[in-house]
């Protein structure tokens, strides 16, 4: 089976979870949140849940495992925490979940993002990666980034990658062939 045939075996709308990191941010300010939301709501893809949690990683890593036990999402979208600063912790609480990480979202994600910032770019920790049926992905804060992560690489493949992660029940599988 070819690429584009494998591709469109992935649901067509997929319900994610929205995670802003951020010890100053509120839903009125969370732009970067917001711009996730919205882009996904334009996308068709249902946002069944939508938090501000603390840049704490017992707390990131709660909240994961928890979005993984209710088993309503399928993907997570985290933003923020991603750089180098001393309260910048969001990379170490997702990677050390990932049960298979997808390296290629940051390196590209990099990529893409030394054409806009230059040399910056290596400062991100953007990561991605599977967690107990989910498929994750955590960005950084900037709206900028956050805009390139999703318009480029998340959103043109996320019903694919979501596609790829063990089907939860026999109908969901049914669902997907049909």
């Amino acid at each position: 089976m070819g690429y584009r045939q494998h591709r469109r075996k992935g649901p067509a709308f997929v319900p994610c979870a929205v995670l802003t990191v951020s010890d100053t941010r509120d839903s009125s300010t969370d732009r970067s949140g917001g711009y996730i939301r919205r882009a996904l709501d334009r996308a068709g893809h249902p946002v069944v849940e939508y938090r501000i949690i603390p840049d704490e990683p017992p707390r990131i890593a709660a909240r994961l495992r928890a979005l993984a036990r209710a088993g309503r999402a399928r993907v997570v979208l985290l933003t923020g925490g991603t750089g180098i600063a001393p309260r910048d912790r969001t990379f170490e609480a997702v990677s050390g979940l990932l049960e298979k990480r997808l390296d290629g979202f940051g390196e590209i994600f990099r990529a893409l993002s030394y054409r806009r910032v230059g040399p910056a770019a290596m400062l991100s920790r953007a990561v991605a990666g599977t967690y107990r049926g989910l498929v994750v992905f955590s960005m950084p804060g900037s709206i900028d980034a956050v805009r390139l992560a999703m318009r480029r690489l998340i959103l043109p493949e996320i019903g694919h990658a979501a596609g790829l992660v063990a089907p939860r029940d026999r109908r969901e599988r049914h669902d997907r062939r049909g």
